[in-house]
């Protein structure tokens, strides 16, 4: 059995997805069921999927984008945002359609989500980071008409000196040099959850493909393997900052000082223009020469039905696989075939001054079954990942008394309790470090736990315990929170500081925002919006700390547990 990926116009360079007969595909079908009641988080998608659900990401206009061309039709698309980047295109057959497109944003894992449930009905297309999330996903079988649209590989982008120094330029680097430069501690990179995102997912998987050398298939056995557990976790221990968003990923290398980024090919492309518009050094592409994943960005049509919307929907399809589009699409960084070489007129696009090499043959391995990606993606989530060290700032001021503590109680609870984390891939490992800060006007007593045994379960009971009253000083909790991490060694950890409140500060941010920059601490400051939360304090907190803030007021539960995916 295997899932490999490949669909539409790569699928007529590749060979088929499957192996296996009837009852083998019937058999992965009913592992994808049991895939989907452990991967409930949202994975992002190639070049920049948001990191979240569409109800707990921070700006309106990461939900939906709306291109109004007209009243003559409508198609409704639940889609990985890294597709965003192709609006002036989906705008322009919306207006030469004179019809409506609704993209809906989430993870590739959300949209496989949705498609098992009822849900899915009332959407026309779906459009995830990668085929293997529909083939996963679709055990209803409402999917016809699936075609790869563009094809990306992850790779690390790494500062052009870095690479010189690590004696990467101009050579085939294999994830073994990446592991003896890590260990050296010469090379620190920034990566996606693998259990959050498609990008860190599929680079965790080819890490794991190299490393045990190659194998037809990854199997339940060779996750056990001593040598191998001891190898990938040195490698991982190489992360310096982590994320559940690939283009937020980009966005918070850009705004900091990091040697290198695990990311797609076309945001490394990105970032690369972004840097030379700011005098900056770029980015110099490695591709794991025996550990090379890809992103296919497949496009498919949910049968409702409908003959004329399915009509409407191979319009557009048509119109996305169109030589004339199919350029404009190369022109944002991402392929249009495994083998198919880049028009002479993009060729800029893919700078070979970066290391970009866009003659490359992309040679797509085989995905494990599905019970063992599971499996794979539990042992990284509870040992193999760096361990995080997590400072929960939860205002408990009285304006949270009622429904506001109710949900702020069930919200921690999801993380807390390992069962429940566990639907969503979020379990702590017994190296992981939890800290909660209760605040009103002033810090409560501090609460800590280390591991994923009773002191955690004793840490959620206390959270439980809190009684809202007071007012509301979020600065003087991360004041606190910043305090504590200083006791520690953070190059051991990924560390962050999740801050959840109700209201606006009454004290001003001055005096943290200068601790902040004495400390010389690259610790984000992750905040979740409830009720009346000042928006404008909490930007400026993320601001300063390369971080983000997340919109807790549809959903408290999903925040918390779309941005826990971030450390």
């Amino acid at each position: 059995m295997c899932l490999s990926i490949c669909t539409g116009r790569a699928k007529r360079e590749a060979e088929t997805i499957f192996e296996g007969d009837g009852e083998m595909m019937k058999g992965i079908m009913k592992k994808a069921a049991a895939l989907l009641l452990a991967l409930t988080m949202v994975f992002a998608g190639a070049c920049g999927s948001s990191g979240g659900d569409s109800s707990s990401e921070a700006a309106s206009d990461d939900k939906v984008q709306v291109f109004d061309g007209g009243s003559k039709g409508k198609l409704n698309i639940l889609s990985g945002s890294e597709n965003r980047e192709l609006a002036p295109i989906l705008e322009e057959f919306a207006k030469q359609e004179q019809i409506e497109i609704d993209m809906n944003y989430a993870g590739s894992i959300d949209i496989m989500r949705t498609l098992q449930g009822s849900d899915i009905d009332s959407y026309d297309a779906v459009w995830p980071a990668s085929s293997l999330w529909i083939t996963a996903g679709d055990t209803n079988h409402k999917i016809k008409h699936a075609e790869s649209i563009s094809v990306t590989p992850v790779i690390f982008g790494i500062k052009k000196s870095k690479a010189e120094e690590l004696g990467f330029v101009g050579k085939e680097v294999k994830v073994a040099d990446l592991l003896d430069a890590i260990k050296a501690g010469k090379l620190n990179f920034c990566m996606t959850s693998a259990t959050q995102s498609n990008s860190g997912c599929s680079a965790y998987i080819g890490f794991l493909y190299a490393l045990l050398g190659n194998p037809d298939m990854i199997t339940s056995e060779d996750l056990q393997n001593t040598d191998l557990q001891t190898q990938i976790s040195d490698l991982l221990s190489g992360v310096n900052r982590s994320s559940g968003s690939s283009e937020w990923l980009k966005d918070m290398f850009l705004a900091g000082d990091y040697d290198a980024m695990v990311n797609y090919e076309c945001l490394i492309i990105s970032a690369n223009q972004e840097l030379e518009k700011e005098g900056k050094e770029p980015l110099y592409a490695v591709y794991p020469e025996d550990g090379l994943s890809l992103a296919d960005s497949p496009l498919g049509y949910v049968d409702n039905g409908n003959t004329e919307q399915e009509d409407l929907f191979q319009k557009l399809q048509d119109y996305l696989l169109s030589d004339d589009v199919q350029n404009k699409i190369q022109q944002t960084g991402r392929r249009t075939g495994y083998t198919q070489e880049v028009a002479e007129e993009n060729k800029d696009v893919f700078n070979t001054d970066w290391g970009i090499q866009p003659e490359r043959v992309l040679s797509p391995f085989n995905m494990p079954s599905i019970d063992v990606l599971t499996e794979a993606l539990d042992l990284y989530q509870t040992a193999f990942r760096k361990p995080s060290l997590t400072v929960y700032c939860l205002d408990f001021s009285g304006s949270m008394d009622g429904d506001g503590d109710e949900q702020l109680v069930t919200a921690m609870d999801s993380i807390l309790d390992q069962n429940k984390a566990a639907e969503n891939l979020l379990q702590a490992s017994d190296q992981d470090i939890n800290i909660v800060i209760p605040f009103d006007s002033s810090p409560r007593d501090v609460l800590t736990a280390q591991g994923s045994g009773d002191e955690l379960t004793q840490l959620n009971e206390q959270i439980k315990e809190e009684v809202p009253g007071g007012g509301t000083d979020i600065y003087s909790a991360a004041q606190a929170g910043l305090e504590l991490l200083k006791t520690y060694d953070l190059s051991q950890y990924t560390a962050a500081i999740i801050l959840m409140t109700d209201g606006r500060s009454e004290n001003n941010a001055r005096s943290f925002m200068e601790d902040y920059d004495s400390s010389g601490l690259d610790v984000p400051i992750f905040s979740i919006t409830f009720g009346s939360a000042d928006p404008d304090q909490l930007d400026a907190l993320a601001e300063k700390t390369n971080a983000r803030v997340f919109d807790g007021t549809g959903d408290l539960t999903s925040a918390f547990r779309t941005v826990k995916g971030y450390n």
